[in-house]
């Protein structure tokens, strides 16, 4: 950690860091370790809340103009094709298509949309994942 102090230092003390546990609180970050393990990630899984906006959250007011979903059930669906891409595809960040109902009706249709999965570190540099539109990064 010493040679990573000096090699910083060029650049200056450091002003402020926003942390992963930090986004987490602020709901920047949805933490979804528990379901993510269920789809066999052994490292912590989060995803961004603009992510979760777009290909995630369901209300019944959505139920009623499509088919009975639920955000249990879509999140389940998002972390099955997430751990299929991580079982086959290998680097720090991997972009993929996934099909969702949209929110506000397609005729009853899936259509893709494109998330990312990074894979970095943590806030005590483990590793973890993160999942989030292009536009987040």
């Amino acid at each position: 950690m010493e040679k990573l102090d000096s090699r910083l230092s060029i650049f200056g003390k450091v002003v402020s860091v926003y942390t992963r546990a930090q986004a987490i609180a602020d709901s920047v970050l949805i933490d979804v370790t528990a379901e993510a393990n269920e789809a066999g990630f052994k490292v912590p899984v989060a995803i961004t809340a603009t992510a979760w906006a777009e290909v995630v959250a369901w209300s019944g007011e959505d139920s009623a103009r499509h088919t009975e979903q639920s955000e249990r059930e879509r999140l389940s669906e998002l972390m099955w094709a997430a751990a299929t891409l991580a079982r086959h595809h290998s680097g720090s960040r991997m972009p993929f298509r996934h099909h969702r109902m949209p929110r506000g009706g397609s005729g009853g249709h899936r259509i893709p949309v494109t998330l990312v999965m990074a894979i970095g570190p943590g806030d005590k540099s483990e590793p973890v994942i993160t999942l989030m539109l292009p536009s987040d990064e």
